[in-house]
């Protein structure tokens, strides 16, 4: 199999010849990493998927929506960048963290989260994707995208408290906002959808370690019906597009609801959180997971031959017959050994490999 036609199989749910995996780390880990390894190509020493990656073309020079009205006069910490969303972002000295400051913190009308600015979909042209798509299709390679968030934007730029409390008193200030940031994503998601794109990511944190965060209804209200209508028009385009959606945390009650508005992979299924066991029983292959490798528990604080069992324990439930992807269920953090990343890499190599 090519790495396109292997990709297709794991998506299909048909055994393929290598199970995918691969994963992030933080700064720091990430410059031992390279010391540890020798050679800043991490992805190419370790093997991992490595899928192409497409966008769209900028037409004209609009540059970013200007913010500035919203910091003029406000003292803010030295070393605060403002974000594309127009959030300011604060140095938070805690690996790669930020503190927010959201633009819309003090807002007092429905007028205000109307004018806040965002950027232009129609500004952004998906056209020349479709030769780089075909392009990386005739190498073999498999393309993907990353959509943006709605309910994450959505509350980075009104403020976490006020965006919670607006769902449940000024629920229209709250559909607002996140009409804007589905505006943007839509465009992005059929553009990529018809440049013949195989993987298009997008998520959400809306679950806690426990539970979700906030009630099942006003998620399916304000933001499944949203992402529902990106997922269908990226199957109406392009049937064979995998959708793979993010949100950490216990998701468990909304999982079968997210399949029938057409995911295909969740990802991180965190195992502190989730019981991988029982969703691959109730749904088969209609789900597939993204993840499942514990960054709270086994990389952290495991042995490697902890690593090595749960990579073992994952392709033999989860794998055998496609639908995994492994990887952990975040970006490695500085406390990780070196060795554990050695054994995890190893034994998706070894276990992963199916024919």
């Amino acid at each position: 199999m090519t790495k396109l036609e292997n990709f297709r199989a794991v998506v299909e749910h048909r055994r393929p010849e290598w199970i995918p995996f691969g994963m992030g780390f933080t700064p720091d880990l990430a410059r031992r990493v390279v010391e540890h390894i020798g050679t800043e190509d991490i992805a190419g020493h370790y093997g991992f998927w490595q899928p192409a990656w497409v966008g769209p073309r900028v037409v004209g020079e609009p540059g970013p929506p200007n913010f500035s009205r919203y910091w003029d006069g406000v003292d803010l910490p030295d070393g605060t960048q403002i974000n594309g969303l127009g959030v300011a972002e604060v140095p938070a000295r805690y690996y790669h963290f930020t503190g927010y400051i959201s633009p819309l913190r003090n807002a007092t009308s429905l007028a205000e989260i109307e004018d806040y600015p965002t950027w232009d979909p129609e500004a952004h042209d998906w056209e020349p994707a479709v030769a780089e798509v075909a392009a990386a299709h005739e190498a073999g390679r498999s393309v993907m995208i990353a959509l943006g968030n709605m309910y994450e934007s959505a509350w980075q730029v009104r403020g976490y408290e006020q965006f919670l409390m607006d769902t449940i008193e000024r629920p229209a200030w709250a559909e607002c906002l996140l009409e804007k940031f589905l505006r943007q994503n839509y465009h992005a998601a059929v553009g990529a959808a018809r440049a013949g794109v195989d993987y298009i990511f997008c998520g959400d944190d809306v679950a806690s370690q426990k539970a979700m965060m906030f009630s099942t209804e006003t998620w399916r209200t304000m933001i499944l019906s949203r992402w529902g209508k990106c997922w269908r028009a990226i199957k109406d385009t392009d049937p064979r597009c995998a959708i793979g959606y993010h949100t950490d945390g216990n998701c468990t009650e909304i999982v079968g609801e997210m399949l029938d508005a057409g995911l295909d992979f969740l990802n991180p299924v965190q195992p502190e959180c989730v019981d991988a066991d029982a969703l691959k029983a109730r749904y088969g292959d209609r789900l597939g997971l993204h993840g499942c490798i514990g960054t709270q528990t086994t990389m952290p604080f495991g042995t490697p031959g902890d690593v090595r069992a749960r990579v073992a324990e994952c392709v033999e439930k989860y794998g055998q017959q496609g639908g995994l992807i492994l990887a952990p269920t975040h970006m490695l953090e500085p406390e990780v050994p070196l060795e554990n990343i050695d054994a995890l890499c190893e034994a998706c190599r070894e276990y992963g490999t199916l024919n």
